[in-house]
This record gives structure tokens, sequence and C-alpha cells, in this order.
């Protein structure tokens, strides 16, 4: 597929000048309005200023203590502060709160706006300054920022904050209280907020925290504002290609790592997540209207918050099983690995790797959350897995960088089956249909993200596979683990998987643009900013790159053959010396492969270097030739020698007339697992014809429609390639029931192309959840006019 990019449509900005200032602290005050799908409040920065930032680390972390960090903060500029100890439970000093129907703010002759100004989505005020009439000795600060309504940006008295976490915190959110210095001027334009203080010609002279009152836009592409499955509102962050600079202004590139606190006011009816490390129990503030919240002491990019706020119910067990009685199971020191303690290498934090409870505890503390019409399928498939998925996990990494972790169901219209994100995770409610298998490899994989991905993060967007890969390749080892698999059949599960996904890599490579199949695209490159610190991500905005797996996938079969090459065993010791050595910290694809290289044994690199991962790996298209060689050279598994002779069962059947001999053998079809069925239907997709009567068959021999999601929409493209018509209903249900907003921007995307496109381009693509979604519209328009 050859299709043009264009970077200026294509590319994501990141405008935040990092190497001029960095945000340390976020404190978040803010009111969730469903009437007017509006959040707003305040959000106040708190700087450091003067340090070139590049990814290295800072002070050594020694141990997991109150005194664990200690903030350089500048001097204040001594006006009073009211104590607010109990910021949590209160309103904001100025009393600016929206809190259920009909309590809005009306000002707007007192340096706020006013509702008007609110819903025109007007950014600018009196305040506001035109950048060319200030000279260039103003320094100027750049956040990220798109599709808000910034209000007013100030100027915050400070007070020094102490070296104790819990007192800094509470300190923290008593300085975004405080007064006023004085409004600063500030624009905005299409990605970003800038602002600047009259006479402060650098950063060191730039205030040491600012407030800034905002609020978002309904159609602002970084919150989902939808209904959940008992049609109660919610509104939550969906992993947008912008992260959250449409949910507030902030320094997006992962290098500017901050911690932060949000207090959140909802109706009391709600429910309110985020990524927090405390498990949030809500303060009533008046009839109607309760707040709630969170904080993290880890620094980490702001593209990691996230939020949910709807009417989530607590999902429990209904009898108390073994697993529960485990639920927050440590082994035992003689048990745990503290072959790795030592000073961590990242800025200081309270880290769980230095203390000793922490790195012992086998399950960490979890809860599961989903609208109470889930709570009969979260019984039966999720909450079961959760606590051996994270037993697998800590067997196989060790220490669990967080300390607590909350699931939430999200609602129908959330476009991938999960995302993790610090302490909480979020799941389709599409992997609890069927049996575990989907549920627990995609639980699995989001698991693995709290090593790959958050405490571990990417120093360049660009290189996902750093991420995705690794959390793709930990899913089989985790899951298998999980399922508590002898050596044999884990090996056979971990072999149709990767059969499974080699189909799926050369469907992605074959209709896919080639610039886009690159792991690692900006090459020597990568890592580079410009002198302020801004950069692009390249393809960010590639409406096609949310459909893409190539990162997953090609990150999975490359980390699936250095296994291969150093041995298993050799190899997760050394992910887990690597984990202990890069946790807290952002990396380059050539860190870990530099680390790697120096713990293979001599005998065993056999001409890998770093230059030859890249050229053949990560800085080409199509498919990598080692990999190529592997697969040609490689023989069926166990699992797929079966499906392959159910293959020729269903084949041989097809071919039979309709009236057959009576002494003609019925065929006898063998039980398989789910991923022998996507197989075995993948196989049955390339085949011209099936008639009905062998379709029919097919369903009652394997129950397709009970089956998971995976398997269901294989199902469906047999339906729609051979026009089965007598079940065109179980493909209604997979459309209204998995994954429908993926077809709606599909649909977006080939509308662009041509209003006029063919049917045969439609059906172009890799087998993802959106391949036969428009051969589906043809025969279900009226599920669009819903």
């Amino acid at each position: 597929m050859d299709t043009k990019l264009d970077p200026s449509r294509d590319d994501l900005p990141l405008m935040a000048n990092t190497s001029h200032i960095l945000v340390k602290h976020y404190v978040l005050d803010l009111d969730v309005d469903f009437e007017s799908q509006i959040i707003e409040g305040t959000i106040v920065l708190f700087f450091e200023s003067g340090k070139k930032q590049s990814g290295s680390t800072k002070e050594p972390c020694r141990s997991e203590s109150n005194e664990a960090c200690r903030f350089r903060m500048p001097e204040p500029c001594h006006s009073p502060v009211t104590d607010t100890r109990t910021f949590s439970s209160k309103t904001r000093s100025n009393d600016f709160t929206i809190c259920g129907k009909g309590e809005k703010d009306t000002s707007g002759k007192d340096g706020n706006h006013d509702n008007r100004e609110q819903a025109s989505g007007i950014s600018s005020s009196k305040y506001c300054c035109d950048t060319g009439n200030h000279g260039s000795e103003d320094f100027l600060l750049v956040l990220d920022c798109c599709d808000l309504s910034v209000l007013k940006v100030e100027e915050v008295d400070v007070a020094a904050v102490p070296d104790r976490w819990r007192e800094q915190l509470d300190y923290y959110a008593r300085c975004s209280q405080a007064p006023g210095c004085g409004e600063l001027l500030f624009d905005t334009d299409t990605w970003s907020l800038q602002i600047r203080k009259t006479g402060a010609q650098t950063a060191t002279d730039f205030p040491h925290a600012i407030r800034i009152r905002y609020s978002t836009k309904p159609q602002g592409r970084s919150v989902t504002w939808t209904s959940d499955q008992s049609g109660r509102p919610c509104v939550y962050t969906m992993g947008s290609p912008i992260n959250n600079r449409a949910l507030f202004p902030c320094q997006e590139p992962p290098v500017a790592m901050s911690t932060w606190q949000a207090t959140v006011r909802a109706a009391a009816s709600f429910v309110v997540l985020m990524s927090g490390e405390n498990s949030a129990k809500p303060t009533q503030l008046r009839e109607g209207c309760s707040s709630w919240h969170y904080y993290v002491t880890m620094p980490m990019p702001a593209s990691t918050f996230t939020i949910a706020v709807g009417s989530w119910t607590e999902m429990k067990p209904e009898t108390c099983s073994s697993n529960d009685l485990a639920a927050e199971r440590s082994l035992s020191p003689s048990e745990a690995d503290f072959r790795y303690v030592g000073i961590c290498g990242h800025m200081e934090y309270p880290c769980r790797f230095q203390n000793p409870s922490a790195t012992i505890q086998e399950i960490i503390p979890h809860r599961v959350f989903a609208p109470l019409c889930l709570k009969g399928a979260c019984q039966e498939t999720l909450l079961q897995l959760v606590p051996p998925c994270l037993s697998a996990a800590h067997r196989v990494l060790g220490t669990h960088p967080f300390s607590r972790l909350d699931i939430l169901i999200v609602p129908g219209n959330f476009p991938s089956l999960g995302m993790a994100s610090p302490h909480i995770i979020f799941l389709s409610q599409s992997v609890l249909t069927g049996n575990s298998h989907l549920c627990g490899t995609r639980l699995c994989h989001e698991v693995a993200h709290a090593w790959f991905g958050l405490a571990i993060g990417a120093r360049d967007w660009t290189e996902e596979w750093l991420s995705e890969g690794f959390a793709t390749h930990l899913e089989d080892v985790f899951w298998a683990k999980a399922q508590q698999l002898d050596p044999h059949e884990a090996q056979e599960q971990q072999e149709l998987k990767a059969c499974l996904r080699w189909c799926r890599l050369q469907d992605e490579v074959r209709n896919s643009p080639e610039e886009m199949q690159v792991l690692r695209p900006n090459k020597e490159k990568t890592g580079h900013v410009s002198d302020s610190g801004s950069s692009v991500v390249k393809h960010g905005l590639n409406p096609e790159k949310v459909f893409m797996q190539v990162h997953y996938l090609k990150g999975y079969f490359l980390l699936r053959f250095l296994a291969q090459r150093l041995g298993d065993d050799t190899y997760f010791a050394f992910l887990r010396k690597f984990v202990h050595t890069f946790h807290g910290q952002l990396i380059l694809s050539q860190d870990f492969l530099q680390m790697l290289l120096e713990n293979i044994p001599e005998e065993k690199r056999l001409e890998l270097s770093v230059e030859n991962i890249f050229r053949d790996w990560l800085e080409s298209s199509g498919i990598p030739q080692p990999l190529q060689r592997e697969r040609q050279a490689g023989a069926e598994c166990g699992l797929a020698r079966q499906v392959s002779v159910e293959v020729e069962k269903w084949i041989r059947m097809n071919r039979r007339p309709r009236k057959r001999k009576r002494r003609e053998t019925e065929e006898v079809f063998e039980k398989l697992l789910p991923d022998q069925l996507v197989l075995l239907l993948e196989h049955l997709l390339e085949q011209k014809t099936l008639n009905p009567r062998t379709l029919q068959s097919l369903e009652r021999a394997y129950r397709l429609t009970q089956q998971d999601a995976e398997v269901r929409h294989r199902w469906c493209e047999l339906i729609i390639k051979h026009k089965y018509t007598k079940a065109y209903k179980d493909v209604e249900r997979f459309l209204q029931e998995d994954q429908v907003s993926f077809i709606f921007q599909q649909m977006g995307i080939l509308l662009m192309l041509s209003p006029d496109c063919p049917v045969h381009l439609l059906t172009q693509g890799p087998r993802s959840l959106t391949s036969s979604s428009s051969q589906i519209l043809k025969h279900f328009p009226k599920i669009f006019k819903k």
C-alpha cells in the first residue's frame, strides 16, 4: 500500500520548552459537570527551573521512606497563606465550584470568565498578550495545550515545601490555594499555551508557581463523554493521540517527569477513579456533591495521568476463595530475589524496589469496578484472574512498581481491548465474553505495562516497541504461569501465538505504508529535541496508526528472537536486572540493547550487535530478515498441526454434495483452544467459498457465538464474506457490543479517501477488529442511524 504521508498533518507536535524549565508537580482542583460536559477548575504548576533535561538520572534513591526526596523550592513572595490542611474536603478559596446541575460561576467583571465566554470557547481575555508586542527579552513559558478555554493565569505565592512526602503533598495543596501575586500575560494557538511575566528575562526569573483557570470543551480530544453499559453518563480519558493536553495545560514531552495530586468534585452518585497511589474515598461537601483526592509520588510523564468518572460499582467475589485469601500475599524473604538490592539510578521518590516488604509482595491490593449490569460477568471471569496474573508477573519480573491497582471495565465505545496507566487499568467489556482466555491474556498484557511503558518509559515516543513489544512478549509468559502450565504446554501455546502473530504481521506489512512499519523512524536522531525542548512525534496524528500493530508485532518477534538466542533462564534473569537498573527512568532502544549484549556470553553473541539489530529490526520496513529465515525454517507446532488437520476436515465436508451416500463416514471434529479456533477460522477465510450448510455446522461444532471476541470477529468475517444471511444477527450483536467505535473511526478515514470509495478498498487491511467493518455496513445501515 503506497499512501503519501503529510508530516504537517501526521506528526504530533510537542511544544513545551522543557529544556528551559520543568514542571515538578501539578495540583489539579476540578469540577465535573455532566450537564454541560465540561471539566472546569484550576491547575497549579510548580517549577524547577534552570535544569537542562536529557533523560539522565538525578540523585539516587536509597529507600522508600518519608525522607526520600528533597525538592529545591524557590524563595516565597511572602503573601499570607491560609491554612487549608483539609483541602480535599473543601472547595477552593474563591468558591469557584461546579457540582451538579445549576451551580455555575457567573462572574464576569472581576477577572474571571462568564458563561458566554465558556460557551463560545474564547481562550483569550484582556490579560492575553500579543507576543509580538513584548520584545524578546521576556522569558516565554510554552505548555502543550489544545481544545481548552484558558481563562486566567496568575503567579502564586509559595512557601518552602518540606522534605517529608506526606507533609510535602499537604504543603503543595496549601500553596496551590494561596492568593495570587499578579496576573500573567498569556496567549494560545492550536497546540500551545504561551505565558510570560513582564520583566522576567530568564527561566530563573519566571514565577516558581502559577495557577491556570480553565475549562475543557465537550469536543475536546483528551476525554470522552459517553454513557456506560447501564445507560448512565460517564467521562474518561481514552488514550487519545494528543494525550492529556485537552484535559489540562501541561508539558507533554516524556522528559518532563512530574508528580501530581488532584481534587475532583462531582455529583455524589458518581465514583471518581484516577491514577493515584491512594485508594480514595469520597468526602461529602454538601448534599449531592462529593470530593475525591488522589496523588502520586513517583515522577512520570503527564501523558500517563488518567481519570474516569461514572456510576461505577466495586465488584467483589460472592464467596471467599483461596485467591481472595491471598489477595495481598507476600513471599517470604527466602523466596524473594534480592540479588539486585542497591542504590537506584532514578531521581528521588519513595521507591518500592528499595522497600523490603514491597519486594516480596507477590499480589498487590487491587479493586475491580464496572457498571452494575456487568457484575455477573466480572464475578465469573475477571475477579478470579487478577490474583494469579499479578502473582505470575511478580514471579517473572520481581517487585511490582506500583503499590496498588484499580481495574475498570470501560464503556462500549472504548477503542481498544485495554489501556494501562499508573495504578489503574482500563479493560474493554469485550474481554468478559466467552471463556477466560482473552480476559487473561489482555489483563497480563496491561499488567506488563506497569514495568514496560510506565516504570520504564521511552524517551522518544516513536519507539513504541519499548512498551508494546515488551508487553506483547510478556503477556504469553505471564499467562502461562497464571494457568500453571507445565513447560511443554506453555511452549506449545506460545508457539501457537507466534504463528497467529506471524500471520498478522504479514497482513500488516502488505497493507500499510512502508514508512509506518519502521520501529525507529528517527534513526540516529531518535531522542533529539530542539534547543527549547520541543519536538514532534512522527506519524503521531496519522489516523491509520490507531489500527496498526507493527510496534507490537515486530517488537514481540525481536524480543522472542533474543530470548531464544540467550535461553529463557538467562534472558529473564537479565530482564529482572534491567528492570532494577532502569525503573523510574526513560530509555532509548540502545540502552536496552547495549546492556543486553554486555550480558550475553561471547559464544551466544554470534554477530549480534546494536548496529545489526538497528539495521535488521528497528530501522527497516517489512519483515526483518532474521525473522523471515526463522519462519521458513521452523516446523509447525503441535497445536498448529492439529488445526491443519481440522481445516482439511472442513474442506472435505464443504466439497461433499448435499445428498451423500449412506455409508459415508461423518467427520468428527476435535475440541480446540481459543487461539486454535482463531487460526482455524483464518485458514477457512482463505477458502473461496463455504456453503451455508458448512457454516451452520461450523458454528454448531464450536459454539462460535459463545466464544470470545477474537473468535467471534473471525466468525463475522466468514458470515460477511460468504453472505450467510441466517447469521447476520451475530454480526449485528458483534457491532453493538464489541468495539463498534473502531468502525466509526475507520469509516471516517475511508470517507476522506474518496466519497465513492469502491467496496473492495473497504476490505483491505490487516485482520484487526475493523477489517470487515465496511462490508458489515452494507448489511446493517440501521445500526449507524441509532
